[in-house]
């Protein structure tokens, strides 16, 4: 049996830093998941737009123009033209939501948030939406109906201890990392990092951990994430970017994947049914 380093990942679902750091969480979990018990807690990044500031980002206009500039510096597909177009008030509704999720299933709330996060950074929609929250509750095979009654009740309980929580442990970056174990040992990690910070955390706690290998053919990493970008399968897989977007559309050409597109950079990779 393996020792467990409890990780305690305080995200957003609107936060592109959180969505830029997929791939290295996507293969921390492959690699060194029997090692990890993973807890997501909401960070409440937006309240609203009243005298808001994040880093550079004030206004919708802001976090457009910062949304484009991280798209082409990460190679992951992020839209920004929601920003410009029908701007969210808040990251609050989309946060609740998760907790709701996470009330009925821990790994199809994951998958509910997976779902809502490509709605935003691929499709440009406005997640706060009530029947774009209940597609996604259904796509990720929980129950749509209850989700949203949990929204208006005990979802919002949740959502307030998770804010504390974040206010307790002097939250002030998303994303944030704190890996503990057991003698209450931890590390921190804050914003965007390299796949080697994350080993290196993991191994402080447990140095004998070894990494699983990863198989890295596509049949198997479309089996355990549905959907991928270039850059995640690039990274899980190993290969080049410019290699992966060869095969991913070798594949997509004949008709193995299906894909869909950001207006602006980089697309989603799917099975095909």
């Amino acid at each position: 049996k393996y020792k467990k380093v409890h990780l305690l990942y305080f995200t957003d679902p609107i936060c592109s830093t959180c969505w830029l750091i997929q791939p290295q969480l996507r293969k921390l979990k492959l690699e060194y998941g029997d090692y990890l018990e993973i807890e997501y807690c909401m960070g409440g990044l937006l309240p609203s737009w009243n005298n808001f500031k994040s880093g550079p980002i004030t206004s919708p206009e802001t976090a457009a123009k910062y949304w484009d500039e991280v798209a082409l510096e990460y190679d992951m597909p992020i839209n920004s033209s929601v920003w410009l177009e029908d701007p969210l008030p808040s990251s609050y509704p989309p946060s609740i939501a998760f907790k709701a999720a996470q009330m009925q299933d821990i790994d199809k709330a994951i998958i509910f948030l997976r779902r809502i996060n490509e709605m935003l950074f691929v499709d440009s929609k406005n997640i706060i939406e009530n029947v774009l929250l209940h597609k996604a509750a259904f796509e990720a095979g929980l129950d749509a109906a209850r989700l949203m009654r949990d929204l208006e009740g005990k979802a919002q309980l949740l959502f307030e201890a998770d804010l504390e929580l974040a206010k307790s442990l002097d939250i002030t970056s998303l994303p944030t990392f704190i890996f503990a174990d057991k003698f209450d040992h931890s590390v921190v990690l804050k914003g965007f990092q390299d796949y080697k910070k994350f080993e290196d955390a993991l191994l402080q706690l447990i140095p004998k951990a070894k990494k699983k290998p990863i198989k890295k053919d596509y049949e198997n990493l479309f089996k355990i994430y549905p959907t991928l970008t270039t850059k995640e399968f690039s990274f899980l897989s190993d290969l080049e970017m410019d290699a992966s977007e060869a095969l991913l559309l070798d594949l997509f050409e004949k008709k193995v994947l299906i894909k869909y597109n950001s207006q602006q950079k980089g697309v989603i990779w799917k099975l095909s049914e």
